[in-house]
């Protein structure tokens, strides 16, 4: 009996040896995406009398896949986005502060409000205003404005919108002092209603403690980066300090599961963007994305001729892009 006991007791360490391994081998493989890539936003005039932040967009930040602009952006009174088309991506406006209204030439309307977003897919085209909420007491309009590019099987779509307000976007809390807006995608457990095409992942972290770490998972292989808002953090096993507004890109190496971030300041945000690459030509002119040369030039065509989804190009004029 004796034996067959002690015979008993090592079948059941080595079962809790083989769990406690399979657990330590687990934390361990949650290898952290580090930083390959920092540019600081210079704030500079854009629109009619509007200041941004652009990182991605610039000479030093041209080719993110699928990435194509990032505004940081601030209007204040008498400024703003008078009609203007697009075709071929997907606008997302997040506001962090104030209010801004959007009007379009497919008849849709309304207003965007602190802590909402839109995500405008243009597809074949589109006409639209975005104009600021200026009132006494009420803060000047800031925000974020991404622009995602459309693989070529989404580009002509109809034009789509989707829409939420500040309480429709869930929050994740995976620790204390630390808090997810999951505009699109998942984060610790909680997914967003927002449905993109093409895919794409969008978070807005908010700490309110110093030195707090969160680990956010990430389809592998896909391009990501981090806009910091305020404050200070860590990203990965790097000690170094990143400040308020640095684009951060991200490794994308195959073992890598997420990022690590930790803040270094109880007012650190930032906002992390993921979405799968694009492996397709791109041709850009302003708020025309396209596959190649001769598509833009047939957009500039459909365009000026008002076919093709801009059939109201020269008849619509918006209510408040005078304003």
């Amino acid at each position: 009996m004796g034996h067959k006991r002690a015979a008993f007791l090592v079948v059941l360490l080595s079962i809790a040896t083989y769990f406690t391994l399979r657990t330590t081998m687990s934390t361990s493989q949650q290898l952290s995406r580090s930083v390959t890539k920092k540019v600081l936003s210079i704030e500079t005039p854009e629109g009619a009398g509007a200041l941004v932040r652009r990182s991605i967009g610039t000479a030093s930040l041209r080719n993110l896949t699928p990435f194509l602009m990032l505004d940081h952006f601030h209007v204040s009174k008498g400024a703003g986005f008078p009609d203007h088309p697009h075709r071929g991506q997907s606008t997302i406006t997040y506001m962090l502060e104030g209010s801004s209204r959007h009007e379009d030439s497919a008849g849709h309307k309304g207003t965007i409000e602190t802590g909402g977003v839109q995500w405008m897919v243009a597809g074949r085209g589109i006409i639209h205003a975005e104009m600021p909420v200026h009132a006494p007491g009420h803060p000047d309009p800031r925000g974020l404005q991404l622009w995602v590019n459309l693989p070529k099987q989404y580009k002509m779509v109809e034009p789509s919108y989707q829409e939420l307000g500040p309480a429709e976007i869930p929050t994740a809390t995976p620790k204390d002092g630390v808090r997810v807006k999951v505009i699109s995608g998942k984060s610790h457990g909680v997914e967003s209603p927002v449905r993109p095409l093409g895919g794409c992942w969008y978070f807005h972290y908010i700490w309110d403690k110093e030195g707090v770490e969160a680990f956010q998972e990430l389809p592998q292989g896909w391009t990501a980066f981090i806009y910091v808002l305020k404050g200070s953090l860590t990203v990965g096993a790097d000690p170094t300090p990143l400040d308020a507004f640095h684009t951060l890109v991200l490794s994308a190496n195959s073992t890598e599961a997420g990022v690590l971030l930790k803040s270094l300041s109880p007012d650190t945000q930032l906002m992390l963007a993921a979405a799968e690459p694009i492996n397709e030509p791109i041709v850009q002119h302003g708020p025309f994305v396209m596959n190649t040369q001769e598509e833009i030039m047939q957009t500039f065509q459909d365009y000026r001729q008002g076919k093709n989804g801009f059939e109201k190009a020269h008849v619509w004029k918006s209510e408040i892009g005078g304003l």
